[in-house]
């Protein structure tokens, strides 16, 4: 598959992140059936099924490279989930015929302090946060920053009434440290369940979130396979249309399902709608000049240059979470001998 246009002969008039989604399909099939029996030697394939669309492609391309009954799909609601999560994921088990299972982990994230924790924080800036608050962290959007990234704390009183603060570097961090505990728990209840019945787990991140570091580390980042981490998310729903997603799920906005309020992806991290960012990210990855990408995600070309600006420090600042485990000295892989 060609993701790009050739940037040396682009007109404006012809790029585009268009796929044969039936190819595509069978490409990514053959490599997920490959990976799973050849390299992974394991027996099926297992992933947390969000009701996203991302999740949902990856469930439907499980089911095409090993079968529907080799596919198992986990939920995995807790405490802060949007009940319309658990009801549209079980819409995709359904659709595609695989097995499923609900695994709340509301509880333990409330013995290992997720919640508590995430309140404390919340406190130290709000002191009369509490029951029947609700709350969420948004982002600046990058076209009126310079390019920085501003995050908030946005609060919501029990009558109802919203309330915006800026955070100090310290309550940001714990908030996200303490959120970050329900990918890390999600993730090991896949892992359970894929040692018990020796399946490989699916990493579900598009190449959006890889290249821009949106996972945990240990969380939803990790996976035995990425199967649509090369795929633009406007390229994710092109697959989700041949797949047969169900259309509740490809017309409801990408959303974060983490916070107490609603959030959509851009307002806690990408700041523009994913089909403009896909556009930027394209012209950024393919040296396209700032005047073409900018015609194409319909931006000013001041504005394009701040939001590749954005997208570099994210590079830099998520770089860590690319890396595997630092050694002082490199060992030999024996594995392959």
């Amino acid at each position: 598959m060609n993701n790009h246009a050739s940037p040396a002969t682009a007109d404006v008039s012809k790029i585009s992140l268009t796929i044969d989604p039936e190819a595509e399909t069978n490409r990514i099939a053959t490599a997920m059936r490959e990976q799973v029996r050849q390299t992974l030697r394991r027996r099926g394939l297992i992933l947390g099924l969000s009701g996203g669309v991302d999740s949902s492609v990856c469930a439907a391309l499980a089911a095409r490279a090993v079968g529907a009954k080799n596919v198992l799909c986990l939920f995995m609601p807790e405490n802060d989930s949007d009940p319309d999560s658990l009801r549209l994921g079980r819409l995709v088990a359904d659709t595609f015929g695989l097995e499923s299972l609900v695994e709340d982990i509301g509880t333990s994230l409330e013995a290992m302090g997720c919640y508590a924790r995430r309140d404390d924080f919340i406190k130290q800036i709000e002191p009369e946060f509490g029951p029947g608050w609700a709350s969420k962290i948004v982002i600046a959007n990058a076209l009126t920053n310079e390019g920085y990234n501003i995050s908030s704390l946005v609060l919501q009183r029990p009558d109802g009434t919203i309330k915006k603060l800026r955070m100090p570097s310290s309550v940001y961090l714990g908030i996200v440290a303490a959120t970050n505990m329900k990918q890390r728990t999600r993730k090991q209840i896949e892992y359970y369940h894929a040692d018990r019945m020796n399946y490989a787990v699916i990493g579900t991140p598009n190449l959006l979130e890889y290249d821009q570091g949106f996972f945990v580390k240990n969380g939803d980042g990790a996976a035995d396979l990425k199967p649509i981490a090369h795929l633009y998310k406007s390229q994710v729903y092109q697959l989700a249309t041949y797949l047969g997603v169900p259309t509740e799920i490809t017309s409801r906005p990408p959303t974060t399902d983490t916070y107490q309020l609603a959030q959509t992806q851009e307002e806690f991290y990408f700041a523009l709608p994913y089909g403009q960012m896909d556009q930027c990210l394209y012209g950024l990855n393919t040296s396209m000049p700032a005047a073409v990408t900018a015609k194409s995600a319909h931006l000013t070309e001041e504005q394009v240059l701040r939001v590749w600006s954005d997208i570099r420090a994210k590079r830099k600042a998520t770089r860590y979470l690319h890396l595997g485990p630092q050694f002082v000295t490199a060992i030999a892989d024996f594995h392959d001998a």
